[in-house]
């Protein structure tokens, strides 16, 4: 007890419900998850216990915790509240446990929900659902008060196609969009472009001085060879002309109306569009595409300088490296710790005038927050989507409550540099409600390496995208491969297309993972149709299905609620007890801002329904007890729908 992940994970979900529990409303006509139920209840208890025994209340710095526990013979929940009463009031686990255990039963044992409360050594109080009440009642999840969050996600530079590196930063961004709608936030998406950066003026500069001549489809793959070729130019250092001409288009860049700066915006508009094609192949979108030449062109970074300067830790250098740069000071800042890329990162305004990446971050965030006495204009872009523009119309987009940026490890400090800008200038508020979710970067298997032709003598476990060495697998290549996988794979082609299962694949399998952990990609692997993959939970849901709709067919039976549940087989009970969880595991996710553990309940769900299926006759069980196990079938479809939705992932009716 109390030594599992999962229940880990939901205790320490609750201990965070329990200290906000304030910015919480519960849904009118619903009860709130059970856990919820069973925490105040035991808090509730607590407190009565405080009082019988005259001992000052200490309750309130008591922090009620509750898992399920991995053994299903340890109860279905389970809390060590006793053992943390030991010290405040002087008495043995075990007996405060006993104690507790009576509090509960006299109270109702938590609305009837509970069937029994059990003690164990050294002082575990055991609760045992009763699954005939819970079936009878609708959980909801608790609710927001309004509050709206700006999910900042894909933001890859306009300057080439996008490699798989990419991907994963969209496909996590857009879990997080669903699962933050699905617990109640208003999200607004937006995918921030860099048309002003480094990388955009490398490839205009190698379109108009490298010469390139080979065949491709289309014009962001033509410049992911340009990109590699004029990076190779610059360290070759054939033409120093070059890294003149790149300060050139920066400039140009940054100023606008100029011959240049007209070809980097054509430049990148076609390769956005190219961006959001790949990125609807795997069910991503936005609302709101923010150029960087914006920020700059109406006035926010003027408007955000004006508001810097007036605090002492933003200046003009006035000599050494960098005289003529305008700094954001850290207050606490070791001089000697900080290498040579984060000292750089202090710089918001170069020598020569050009404004860091840092610098237009800061100004967009301020405006993220609504702390600018001023807007962009909108014009439509496609669809639904809606972009920045000089010339375009007024529209309510940003004003956040919370601030979500999802980049990797690597830009940890810069996103700390925006914090501490707004901590400097007093909105602090503002910066609690800033969050990075940082992720490991996708590298390359082996095996994968080995398919772009890279030299993998030196054995090493996994190989480094680089995108100005051209080395990387493009996300339209991946998915055009894993499409043929997959269609050479099956036999039954009758459901959905080869394409959305490859795209499917490719999205679950980038979700999996911690978002810590490097993702070493095997095209292999993400194709499997076993184990923890896409493909597996999406069959588990078409499998529900088809036994629903057998059900109605063959046999003119709907699944009803069961008015009791008694003597569940273990495989039924396993099953019911990991369906009992999903709210839990959402609401977790959700406040971790973490998809990796929707993606491990999931496959444990469609592991215990295959489990369930193969153990326990449906369709062919006896009379008596076909009613509850087409009802667990229904709600595990259920379910597992749900966390697919969640996921991004389609939900089929046949594979």
């Amino acid at each position: 007890m109390f030594n599992n992940k999962s229940g880990t994970a939901l205790a320490e979900a609750f201990v965070s419900f329990m200290e906000t529990k304030a910015f919480f409303i519960l849904h009118i006509g619903g009860y709130p998850m059970i856990s919820q139920l069973i925490v105040n209840r035991i808090e509730k208890s607590v407190q009565a216990l405080f009082v019988e025994l005259g001992v000052e209340d200490g309750a309130a710095n008591i922090r009620i915790q509750i898992e399920q526990p991995a053994h299903l013979d340890h109860g279905d929940y389970s809390t060590n509240a006793a053992m943390q009463l030991a010290k405040v009031l002087r008495k043995a686990p075990i007996q405060i446990a006993t104690l507790l255990k009576t509090k509960l039963e006299q109270d109702g044992n938590v609305d009837q929900l509970i069937s029994r409360v059990e003690v164990a050594q050294p002082g575990f109080i055991n609760l045992y659902i009763n699954w005939g009440q819970w079936a009878q009642r609708q959980f909801q999840l608790p609710t927001h008060q309004a509050e709206k969050v700006v999910i900042e996600h894909t933001s890859i530079n306009p300057n080439k196609s996008a490699h798989i590196g990419h991907l994963r930063n969209a496909c996590i961004g857009d879990a997080l969009v669903r699962m933050l709608r699905r617990t109640g936030f208003i999200v607004e998406v937006h995918n921030y472009i860099d048309d002003l950066g480094n990388q955009l003026a490398d490839t205009v500069v190698g379109l108009l001085n490298i010469t390139h001549k080979k065949e491709h489809d289309r014009f962001g793959d033509f410049c992911w060879d340009v990109y590699s070729s004029v990076n190779k130019a610059y360290q070759g250092k054939t033409n120093p002309q070059l890294i003149e001409e790149r300060t050139n288009v920066l400039l140009s860049l940054e100023e606008g109306d100029e011959n240049l700066s007209w070809v980097g915006l054509l430049v990148a508009e076609r390769i956005v569009r190219e961006h959001l094609e790949e990125m609807s192949a795997f069910g991503i979108s936005y609302d709101l595409l923010v150029w960087e030449s914006s920020i700059v062109r109406e006035g926010f970074w003027t408007a955000a300088f004006s508001l810097l300067k007036g605090t002492k830790q933003f200046y003009k250098e006035t000599e050494g490296k960098l005289e003529g740069c305008w700094v954001l000071k850290q207050a606490s800042a070791d001089e000697d710790a900080a290498d040579a890329e984060h000292q750089a990162d202090k710089v918001l305004v170069r020598s020569n005038g050009i404004l860091t990446y840092t610098a237009k971050d800061i100004a967009y965030h301020l405006w993220k927050f609504g702390l600018l006495d001023q807007d962009f204009k909108y014009k439509r872009f496609a669809d639904a989507l809606w972009t920045t523009s000089g010339n375009g119309a007024g529209a309510s987009y940003g004003k956040a409550d919370m601030v979500i940026n999802v980049i990797d490890y690597r830009q940890e400090y810069p996103q700390a540099m925006v914090k501490q800008a707004l901590e400097i200038l007093g909105y602090t508020e503002q910066a609690d409600k800033l969050r990075h979710v940082s992720y490991g970067v996708v590298s390359l298997s082996p095996a994968a390496a080995r398919e772009l032709g890279i030299d993998t003598s030196d054995g090493k476990a996994s190989y480094a995208m680089s995108g100005r060495q051209g080395i990387g697998i493009k996300i339209s290549d991946l998915l055009d491969r894993m499409e043929t996988v997959i269609e050479n794979k099956r036999s039954d082609k009758s459901g959905l297309s080869s394409r959305i299962i490859a795209a499917a694949a490719i999205r679950y399998y980038l979700l999996r993972y911690n978002l810590s952990t490097e993702v070493v990609f095997d095209i292999q692997q993400a194709t499997e149709i076993t184990g923890n993959t896409g493909v597996y939970l999406m069959y588990a849901y078409a499998r529900a299905v088809h036994i629903l709709s057998r059900a109605e067919s063959d046999f003119n039976m709907q699944p009803t609620v069961p008015d009791t549940i008694e003597q569940l087989e273990k495989a039924e009970y396993a099953l019911l007890r990991q369906i009992a969880a999903w709210p839990d595991t959402l609401y977790a996710a959700s406040r971790e801002l973490s998809p990796n553990g929707i993606c491990h309940y999931t496959h444990e769900l469609a592991a215990l329904f295959s489990n369930f299926y193969a153990a326990c006759p449906i369709l062919k069980a006896e009379e008596h007890k076909k009613p509850l196990r087409l009802w667990l079938t229904l709600k595990c479809k259920e379910t597992i729908g749900d966390a697919l939705s969640v996921l991004g992932l389609p939900t089929p009716n046949r594979m």
